[in-house]
């Protein structure tokens, strides 16, 4: 932690609402475009992300001084996220379709292409169960084991939708980018 931080989180840590502000500053632009993949609205994103930094302060008394902060602060912003998911949605089933994409990804090159805004239009377009796996196992980096344990499924389940719901994110990218899939 550089020292400028550190001594944010010092203020942070005494309740000062300036270091708190600066903290906030920082990183909420980071945290917003973290949390708009794990919902489908920007004002839920915008939920998530104030839940988040409310816990950030709160617990930031426990952060050890090891690892990167910034990864301290994104696991929260992640569980609570899933927190928020698993509080408001109404199915806890998974998908169970399946997806023509036969010759999809013969177009690696599709996600290149697209602007950040019609690939994160892409992702939020997809059903909860497929966005939030892929979320957390592409983009994270967290295994199926650690993914099934978050989202109370099993191991299998968490395989099987990845991979139906990268076969279907790419369907929907090349039909944002108005490829035909022959």
């Amino acid at each position: 932690m550089i020292y400028e931080e550190k001594a944010v989180v010092k203020g942070c840590l005494k309740k000062d609402p300036k270091s708190q502000q600066a903290l906030y500053n920082q990183y909420a632009d980071l945290f917003f475009g973290l949390a708009c993949r794990y919902t489908r609205q920007e004002m839920e994103a915008e939920d998530v992300l104030q839940e988040s930094f409310i816990k950030i302060f709160q617990n930031l008394g426990q952060y050890s001084g090891l690892g990167s902060f910034e990864g301290w602060m994104k696991r929260i912003v992640v569980t609570t996220a899933i927190n928020y998911y698993h509080k408001n949605k109404k199915d806890l089933s998974f998908s169970a379709h399946t997806y023509e994409s036969e010759n999809v990804s013969e177009h690696n090159n599709i996600i290149d292409q697209l602007s950040t805004e019609e690939l994160l239009s892409c992702l939020r377009s997809l059903p909860e169960g497929f966005r939030l796996i892929i979320n957390l196992y592409a983009i994270e980096g967290y295994s199926h084991k650690e993914i099934a344990a978050m989202l109370n499924i099993s191991e299998g389940t968490s395989k099987s939708q990845l991979s139906r719901g990268r076969k279907l994110l790419e369907v929907k990218m090349l039909e944002k980018n108005k490829i035909k899939i022959l």
